[in-house]
């Protein structure tokens, strides 16, 4: 059932997040939000807050985020209509009323479903009988134990006998199911000759396929032999769209109380191997590429899904056709990145053949979207002349045209336009002669860091980069102690410091909301204006955290020279007042040397 947007805004208006998420959680105020121990996963550590004013709440450990609406949805178990009556009774709301067209369609859908979840125990049984030893010899090579076979509710599809053409359809009907209950929920499929209707799945394992409150809803069948096709799924019904629905969303969701990524596969297979490989938050898509409509549900569930491509031509093809699906509609914070397995290698075959950790690793080097296209481009040709490197320009900018969001598809722009700018002769990091033709742009300060490491400027850079991408704030923690800042921007250091050691997982963009939400939104604004991000490209969010590293790296040096100077410098002044002996003057001369030797490593730095 369907509710008008205006009556929901007002459901949502008249419902005070902090009383009804108060009932579950023991909630205590900091500043303008209200802060617990998150209940969609364990942690001793409360970081999951309440924004009452905002109407939205937020887990900084697991990335739970919603209105109130989706929390009772959530840890209650109900549905979106059972939800909607519960909140508007409390708030004393009359809901508006299904008309008889939608209560028809509802009770039609609760016959489908229910002819789904018979089918679903049937093939399960068939599995599990004399005839599935097939069936259960293929998932056992497969890698896969018991308890993952019982947990994805796989099934046989046994061959049709003779004698017998209907055999699931023949139960089917002795439990009440119509013929046209069956052909409509896609477990049946009617000859054009005119002939009975027949079984859809024979001589095929069976995976089924569930919505997002985990519901069957489809199949998903393969094979057994040299039979055509392959693979088969149900045809599109009134349950199932194939373009909207990811294989495994529903554990996927319970998984993401405690994985921090999404991957996405390209089969049932490789989601199901990643499962019990101890990667439970994993989907794929049902015979189709990667939709829109598949690219808008993952954004729900993470803000940058983590897609698996072979590292071969067709997983390079596949990736790009990905990219083109996911530019348009990005949005701050919402991307895609990209992990590419060896060659001849898929998430099943490298997890029976190299263990959990070789994944591990080829997801942590997961590539952002903004590298794939500048890859995808750099090779449609050479860069080696001017001409070349203008038409590579041309190709970047048109693909960051079609991002719809100005804000991102400026982003882009700047960042494309930077790498395909030959650099100039000039002073700073940046400038040792020109840059030869279709090599990389260095991401570095354009000033001369030693000259104004210890400048509020610096400052802000340094704070810039760390909330951008705060991975590094844990990275370089003790030498970041060390530096002395500003007395309102050591008060935002000591902040990040805080809440990164509570969120170690912790992604920029919602780092962004808690600062605005925790008093620090002037500083904030004062850190993040576009003089700074424009003073140095590091600092942007969508630069690759490698470079952002070697920015802050640098930065950090530099602060380390000149509190090393400044030292010198005093220890020298105070000797040269108390040299009194040899000994004295022997040591004030090699201070002098150091401070001499720190001075010419200051200028070679700039």
């Amino acid at each position: 059932m369907s509710f008008p947007n205006r009556f929901l805004d007002e459901l949502r208006n008249r419902t005070s997040l902090v009383d009804l998420i108060g009932r579950k959680v023991n909630l205590q105020r900091r500043g303008k939000e209200h802060l617990g121990l998150c209940p969609f996963h364990k942690e001793n550590t409360p970081s999951f807050t309440v924004n009452d004013d905002k109407a939205f709440y937020h887990c900084f450990g697991c990335g739970a985020h919603g209105d109130a609406i989706s929390f009772v949805m959530e840890t209650e178990n109900l549905t979106f209509p059972e939800t909607v009556e519960r909140l508007a009774s409390d708030a004393g709301m009359e809901v508006p009323r299904a008309t008889p067209e939608e209560v028809q369609r509802e009770k039609r859908r609760g016959g489908l479903l229910e002819a789904v979840e018979a089918a679903t125990k049937w093939f399960q049984q068939r599995l599990q009988g004399p005839e599935g030893k097939i069936a259960l010899d293929y998932f056992t090579n497969r890698g896969l134990d018991s308890e993952t076979v019982a947990k994805f509710r796989l099934g046989y599809a046994p061959p049709l006998r003779r004698h017998e053409p209907s055999r699931l359809t023949a139960d089917l009907k002795k439990q009440g199911f119509e013929d046209a209950t069956l052909l409509e929920a896609g477990l049946l499929t009617a000859p054009d000759d005119g002939r009975a209707p027949y079984d859809f799945f024979r001589n095929r394992v069976i995976f089924p396929i569930a919505d997002r409150r985990d519901r069957v809803i489809a199949f998903g069948g393969r094979v057994l032999g040299d039979g055509e096709p392959k693979y088969l799924n149900s045809r599109d019904t009134p349950l199932f769209d194939k373009r909207r629905t990811l294989f495994n969303h529903a554990k996927t969701r319970e998984a993401l109380r405690d994985a921090k990524e999404v991957i996405v596969a390209e089969g049932y297979m490789d989601v199901i191997a990643l499962s019990q490989g101890g990667f439970p938050a994993a989907v794929a898509p049902l015979g189709t590429a990667l939709t829109e409509e598949h690219i808008e549900t993952l954004w729900k569930l993470v803000e940058e899904p983590v897609l698996c491509f072979d590292g071969d031509n067709a997983g390079q093809r596949a990736a790009g056709r990905a990219a083109e699906r996911a530019l348009p509609l990005l949005k701050p914070g919402k991307s895609i990145r990209f992990a590419f397995l060896p060659e001849g290698q898929d998430p099943d075959s490298l997890l029976a053949e190299q263990g959990p950790a070789a994944l591990r690793n080829i997801l942590d080097a997961a590539q952002p979207l903004a590298e794939v296209v500048w890859d995808i481009e750099r090779r449609a040709g050479p860069t080696d002349t001017p001409e070349r490197m203008a038409g590579l320009k041309a190709r970047l900018r048109q693909q960051a045209s079609r991002i719809a969001d100005p804000t991102v598809r400026e982003q882009y722009r700047n960042l494309f336009d930077e790498r395909t700018t030959p650099q100039r002769r000039g002073p700073g990091l940046h400038g040792r002669g020109n840059r030869r033709w279709g090599q990389p742009i260095e991401t570095r300060p354009r000033t001369n860091l030693a000259a104004a490491a210890a400048s509020t400027l610096w400052q802000r850079i340094l704070l810039a980069a760390l909330i951008n991408h705060p991975a590094l704030i844990d990275e370089f923690g003790e030498q970041l102690i060390d530096v002395s800042l500003d007395a309102n921007l050591d008060k935002l250091r000591e902040e990040l410091h805080d809440v990164v050691t509570a969120n170690p997982d912790l992604d920029g963009q919602v780092l962004h909301s808690h600062l605005n939400s925790s008093g620090f939104a002037d500083i904030l604004s004062h850190v993040l204006n576009q003089s700074v991000l424009e003073s140095c490209a590091f600092t942007r969010p969508d630069v690759p955290l490698e470079t952002a590293r070697e920015g802050v790296a640098q930065i950090l040096v530099q602060f380390q020279h000149q509190r090393q100077l400044a030292d010198h410098r005093a220890f020298g002044q105070q000797a040269a007042r108390e040299v009194d002996t040899e000994e004295s003057y022997a040591r004030f001369l090699q201070r002098g040397e150091i401070v001499r030797e720190s001075a010419k490593s200051e200028d070679g730095a700039g």
